[in-house]
């Protein structure tokens, strides 16, 4: 059959299947790309002898001071989490692979504070960085397992909404040091809030390392964290996190690394960062021919 014997209902016909199959096309890749997940989660239980949990935030938009914008730890999240470690054994190990920029503090205390009850040891990989929310959730783990370039963040309270912005608590209390007569009532009362905001999360960073390290230790890492030294992206890096006390270390294993490659960023266009994915052991391994 060649083009010229087709009428135009057959033109549409063919136009109209392709249009279909470019519809499909994308689901069918992200439910082939799903089983993969699940498949190499569970080679990692089998190998490790743990329930393995992923909560990993691609797509994320983050303001100058860190503030998440979108895909960000939220309560979906935390249900999802609190459900698979609900379903875990109480002595089971539970791994828990994150890649976050933060999010809501109701969500992050939560899945903090159902890992710290789990009898189980808990162990965080964090490959990349967990910001925020996702520091507070590493402090509830037994173990906290990072790449050496790995980041945490500060934890301290931002107040405000996407209208108007978000501010950090402790930034707000310091304003308010200052006179001014044309303060109206909100601002007094974004202030009281603060306060407030600022002291829960102290108590709740005490609670959560308050018996991996001596009671005033505990109390200057609660402090450090929740009372803006630092804005609220300022990167905590692994050797910090080693002077905090906490229990890490950077010896990440290759499984991990891997697993993240099933998690890709969706493109847009052409991708910023490209490189030949060959692990060279050494100078003397890269092609000669053309070097500079």
């Amino acid at each position: 059959m060649n083009l010229s014997s087709l009428n135009l209902s057959d033109i549409l016909n063919i136009i109209w299947i392709l249009f279909l199959i470019q519809l499909f096309i994308p689901l069918i890749r992200q439910r082939l790309q799903e089983a993969k997940r699940y498949s190499f989660i569970r080679r990692l239980e089998e190998k490790h002898h743990s329930r393995v949990i992923t909560m990993i935030h691609r797509q994320e938009s983050i303001s100058l001071l860190g503030i998440p914008i979108s895909k960000y730890m939220d309560i979906e999240d935390s249900e999802r989490v609190l459900r698979a470690i609900r379903f875990t054994p109480q002595k089971m190990p539970i791994d828990l692979i994150m890649h976050t920029p933060g999010g809501m503090v109701l969500a992050a205390e939560q899945i903090a504070l159902a890992l710290r009850r789990h009898k189980g040891k808990v162990t965080v990989y964090i490959p990349h960085y967990a910001m925020s929310g996702g520091t507070m959730v590493a402090l509830a783990a037994d173990k906290i397992v990072m790449d050496p370039d790995a980041v945490l963040g500060p934890v301290d309270p931002q107040l405000g909404s996407q209208n108007v912005g978000y501010y950090p608590a402790v930034s707000i209390i310091e304003a308010l040091k200052k006179p001014n007569p044309n303060r109206d009532d909100n601002v007094l009362i974004l202030g009281d809030i603060s306060k407030k905001a600022i002291k829960q999360v102290h108590n709740l960073i005490h609670s959560l390392i308050g018996d991996k390290m001596s009671k005033q230790k505990a109390e200057n890492v609660a402090k450090l964290l929740s009372e803006g030294k630092w804005t609220h992206d300022h990167p905590i890096v692994y050797e910090r996190v080693r002077e905090l006390g906490l229990n890490v270390t950077d010896k990440m294993s290759k499984d991990i690394y891997d697993l993240m490659e099933l998690y890709p960023q969706p493109q847009h266009g052409r991708p910023s960062v490209e490189y030949i994915p060959i692990p060279y052991k050494s100078a003397r391994d890269l092609p000669r021919k053309g070097l500079l």
